[in-house]
């Protein structure tokens, strides 16, 4: 199979470095153009990152660069002619955005490069609310690519289109909510308390003084997504827009603590109509399958949910890097006294909630006959 040549948006930053090492033996996938900020611009991507890598070798990622990416010569991200240029060469089919800029800027340069016939796969959050814009967990809304169409008609645009990923605090429980509304429970409301990794902050992130021997609890607009994003990927496609779920109702709150990778979430939930038992959730869990593993999408997880029995697990250091970084961990299953079901979750952040997740979207799209 001819690999589909990709480009990388922001490929000098941590997320685009992230995308750069999973991209590396991508079987579908090839990086072949990357581009960032005017200074790294002309310079080639081994030289622009010298002295700023800054992934660590694990289980899920080697910090490994694809054939010839450390060679390529990097572009200046806000021109977008120049990834039409290499598109119109077969060297960028399409892009993953992992642009890091203000949010106002992000919208009009995804749009510039949709504009001119580049899809683009973004990690970013500023297309998140547009209402023709997919927001996509691939096992669980994978038809809401289907107001694409829509949104380039509206738009003008022929091949080039725009979707996202989500906010990597929902990732640790929006795929089992899901798993349990598909067996036909009614998932009605959520407490949620997150307690999220440093590196979700980026580079350099939180201050050192500020997380040892410490806990922050506030993460700026954190809860907000957290609280909102599901809603959108619940909801439904009506006259070209997504329209939100109107339930569950969540109330979240958002801590940053002494964690390199991993995001945990401790979740209560209530049901309406029926109350799954334990032994019910558990047993749809471990069963949970959806479109990337039916299809046998290349970055999809077997089991996208792990269930652990241990009484003190999902822990980030031991269970983050299940199913390669790419699985949801579940764990402390028990009944709730104030609503029905309680239930400590865990995902990888900047490998599912960032960089993976976005991969595993661009192959539910050439899937479904979007990109390639």
């Amino acid at each position: 199979m001819k690999k589909i040549p990709v480009g990388i948006l922001g490929a000098t930053g941590m997320v685009g470095q992230m995308y750069v090492s999973l991209l590396s033996d991508h079987p579908w996938f090839q990086v072949r153009y990357a581009a960032a900020s005017p200074r790294s611009a002309g310079k080639t991507y081994r030289e622009a990152v010298a002295g700023r890598w800054r992934l660590s070798a694990s289980a899920s990622h080697q910090g490994r660069w694809g054939d010839g990416v450390g060679d390529l010569v990097v572009e200046d991200a806000n021109d977008a002619g120049r990834a039409v240029d290499a598109r119109q060469r077969g060297r960028c089919a399409f892009v993953f955005s992992a642009l890091e800029m203000g949010k106002e800027e992000i919208q009009k340069l995804e749009e510039a490069y949709a504009a001119s016939g580049v899809p683009v796969v973004s990690n970013a959050s500023a297309h998140r609310w547009t209402a023709d814009v997919p927001m996509l967990i691939a096992e669980v809304n994978p038809h809401h690519t289907e107001i694409i169409p829509a949104q380039q008609k509206a738009r003008g645009w022929k091949s080039g289109f725009i979707a996202v990923k989500p906010n990597c605090s929902i990732q640790s429980y929006t795929t089992p909510l899901w798993a349990l509304m598909r067996a036909g429970f009614e998932v009605k409301r959520l407490l949620v308390s997150t307690m999220q990794a440093v590196s979700g902050a980026g580079y350099p992130g939180v201050p050192g003084w500020d997380l040892i021997d410490n806990l922050v609890p506030y993460i700026g607009g954190e809860e907000e997504k957290s609280e909102g994003e599901p809603l959108k990927i619940f909801g439904e496609i009506k006259d070209g827009a997504i329209v939100n779920a109107a339930a569950p109702v969540i109330s979240a709150h958002c801590s940053r603590v002494p964690v390199s990778d991993g995001h945990t979430a401790c979740v209560s939930v209530e049901f309406g109509g029926h109350k799954p038992s334990v032994d019910e959730v558990t047993k749809i869990w471990r069963a949970f399958r959806a479109l990337p593993q039916e299809a046998g999408f290349p970055l999809a997880p077997p089991e996208p949910i792990v269930v652990r029995e241990e009484a003190d697990r999902p822990q980030p250091r031991k269970d983050r890097d299940a199913g390669r970084g790419m699985a949801v961990t579940v764990g402390r299953i028990r009944p709730c006294p104030v609503f029905d079901l309680r239930f400590t979750g865990l995902s990888h952040n900047t490998i599912r909630g960032a960089a993976g997740g976005g991969i595993l979207n661009a192959e539910l799209l050439k899937h479904q006959g979007y990109l390639g």
